[in-house]
């Protein structure tokens, strides 16, 4: 029994040795927790303390004030200014293609040839026909001459057998016959003046049939209405072609000068009518992709009624097109400036932000922070805006960079980001 109270003695010991280094060994754990803890804290703020004094890089613009046009724009579609489909007005046989599928012509260059040969034997023909007529009517003239020169000596006998008759010297047998040659004279006369006139009209017919014939035998060769640009072929040499036959031969499109046609809502009628009336209105045309390629042009037709369907206005414009930039059946971008407004404040499109209340820019102060201010937008240009209230000119706005900024930050102004450049006034 002792010795058992002996060992459960130092067991008890052992036990309360061990509890002793447990506490010990945890209260060193729970000391070096709080301190790194601590740590943590110090740095957290420390690091967000360093964020918000880090300065925002951004690109800048100045506010300017200048003037602006006042423009209406739409979408427009190229029309050629003149287009003439080329068709055959004979028919026989195409033996010459003078020219090649997309080639610019001018005004009376050789386009097609159709086989001559049987509208010059149908020419030849015409003449011959003239050539006998107009003998027939010389034989004509000839028989009236003599007939009229008969005729006045069997009047003349016919005078004196009348007065010898009446003295009883002639019988009246011989009388009546010298008579009666003398009227069929007369007749005679007309029947050759009735021939010369019929050998006239033949005449005259056959100088129309030869002008037909010269005529038909000129639409053999097809020459170029106008100067344009020819399209595709569509008969080709060797093919049977027949008049006025469809399709065409061939398109021509007349490229310079060139329309564009385009419409606009109709409440801005009455302002185009009142700036039309003052003078020529610029019109900008600027095919797709090629914002650098402006044609300018000016508006020369405003159509007589308003769609109802679309309540638009048709309008058309004219372009010179000297660099050919405009193509038939393009649709471009058209600027139609009605006039210019002075004094505009204005700021590129890139500054102006859009949140839940509404548009917004921010503004650069002189201690280098920024201000989010509320603005009112006006008419838009190509790459700029106008401001109508909110900005005044020579303030400094944010144009990139904006995504980082939060009202009060400060920023760090950069002459380019990411290949933005500031805008210099």
């Amino acid at each position: 029994m002792r010795f058992l109270f002996i060992v459960m003695l130092g067991l008890r010991r052992r036990w309360q040795g061990t509890r002793l280094r447990v506490g010990v060994y945890a209260s060193l754990l729970a000391s070096s927790v709080s301190f790194l803890a601590c740590s943590g804290n110090r740095a957290s703020a420390t690091t967000e303390q360093a964020v918000l004094k880090e300065a925002v890089p951004v690109a800048v613009s100045t506010v300017i004030q200048k003037t602006v046009p006042i423009e209406v724009r739409a979408i427009g579609n190229v029309e050629a200014y003149s287009t003439v489909s080329v068709k055959a007005l004979v028919s026989g046989e195409l033996i010459k293609v003078y020219f090649k599928e997309g080639q610019e012509v001018r005004k009376g260059d050789l386009l097609f040839q159709i086989d001559p040969r049987p509208f010059e034997a149908e020419l030849r023909r015409a003449e011959g026909n003239l050539a006998k007529d107009t003998a027939q009517a010389k034989q004509a003239e000839a028989n009236l001459a003599r007939d009229m020169a008969q005729a006045k000596n069997a009047e003349m006998q016919a005078r004196r057998y009348a007065d010898l008759f009446k003295e009883g010297v002639v019988a009246r047998e011989i009388f009546d016959q010298i008579r009666t040659n003398s009227d069929a004279l007369d007749a005679t006369i007309q029947a050759d003046k009735a021939s010369l006139e019929y050998s006239s009209a033949a005449i005259r017919s056959d100088k129309a049939a030869i002008e037909n014939a010269k005529l038909q035998l000129g639409y053999c060769t097809i020459r170029s209405p106008m100067d344009g640009r020819t399209g595709n072929l569509i008969v080709h040499q060797g093919n049977i072609v027949k008049a006025n036959d469809s399709p065409p031969l061939v398109i021509i499109n007349q490229i310079q000068p060139m329309y564009a046609t385009f419409s606009v809502p109709e409440q801005y009628l009455s302002e185009i009518k009142k700036h039309m009336a003052a003078g020529k209105l610029a019109v900008a045309a600027t095919p797709p992709k090629e914002e650098t390629n402006a044609v300018q042009g000016v508006l020369t037709f405003i159509d007589n009624t308003v769609d109802n369907t679309t309540g638009t206005i048709r309008l058309k414009g004219t372009f010179a097109n000297r660099e050919k930039h405009l193509w038939p059946g393009q649709f471009v971008n058209v600027v139609l400036t009605l006039s210019t407004q002075p004094n505009t404040v204005v700021v590129p499109s890139r500054a102006v932000q859009t949140g839940q209340t509404g548009q917004y820019v921010f503004v650069v102060k002189p201690d280098l922070t920024v201000e989010s201010r509320p603005v009112v937008i006006g008419t838009s240009l190509s790459s700029e805006v106008v401001i109508e209230r909110g900005l005044k000119p020579g303030e400094t706005v944010v144009i990139d960079g904006q995504l980082r900024l939060t009202p009060g930050a400060k920023v760090e102004v950069k002459k380019s980001l990411e290949g933005t450049q500031e805008r210099r006034s």
